[in-house]
């Protein structure tokens, strides 16, 4: 059955306790829950306390940007886009079927307020270093946030990204890297150690822990760009 708008509850009653239930909505084999549920907390605490973006307007020049490079399970920034009104709460039940636009991974021409096509790794921290410069070359208001796996830290192209954005100083970028021990490569001293040794400021914090999460990042400063290490456990 396809729910209406009207069997749901009204995004003026939706918070986070709200978001596990909409994800519930969503089914299929595909769905990559763990995935999911690790980057819960984080894209919730951005969207509801840091992002600066209008879901009337989420094109507008001057809108914070959120670059979701972790694209598999996408079921919890699905969740949370309808929670904010970017997207109709009856879509979530037709996830990954033929007509709808909520994939399992999320397309930037499909779903409103999604800024990246992703899922395949280690492309969002790149996108978000070119981004991050154009808007400096630019001038544009506006920082850019993105989202990764640690697992990603494999992919060679954050390696170069990661150089990238320290050299370029760009500080109106950060990257929140969701760590529940899943890459295999490993760091000598940990990941906010790899970030610092490049020249990036990082912290780590409890990857559940919403007003970690937020004083860790919504308030970017400096030159430099910055790491915000969330600990979430194993999967």
């Amino acid at each position: 059955m396809t729910l209406t708008d009207t069997q749901l509850p009204t995004r003026s009653d939706l918070g986070y306790d709200q978001l596990r239930p909409l994800m519930s909505l969503m089914s299929g084999d595909e769905k990559h829950t763990e995935a999911a549920t690790s980057t819960l907390d984080a894209v919730w605490t951005l969207y509801d306390r840091v992002l600066d973006v209008d879901p009337s307007d989420p094109t507008a020049e001057d809108r914070d940007r959120f670059y979701l490079s972790k694209g598999h399970g996408p079921m919890a920034y699905f969740a949370v886009l309808a929670a904010k009104g970017f997207i109709p709460l009856s879509e979530l039940d037709g996830f990954g079927s033929w007509n709808s636009t909520l994939g399992h991974h999320p397309d930037r021409t499909l779903v409103d307020g999604v800024e990246i096509s992703s899922g395949s790794l280690g492309h969002g921290l790149p996108l978000a270093v070119g981004a991050a410069l154009g808007m400096r070359l630019k001038q544009t208001p506006g920082h850019v946030y993105v989202l990764l796996g640690d697992g990603e830290l494999d992919e060679g192209s954050n390696h170069e990204a990661i150089a990238a954005a320290a050299r370029l100083r760009l500080g109106g970028l950060t990257a929140i890297v969701i760590d529940n021990n899943s890459a295999h490569l490993g760091w000598p001293g940990g990941i906010e150690t790899r970030f610092r040794t490049e020249g990036w400021t990082a912290t780590t914090v409890n990857g559940r822990d919403h007003d970690e999460i937020e004083a860790a990042v919504a308030n970017p400063s400096g030159s430099s760009p910055h790491a915000v290490i969330a600990r979430v456990g194993s999967y």
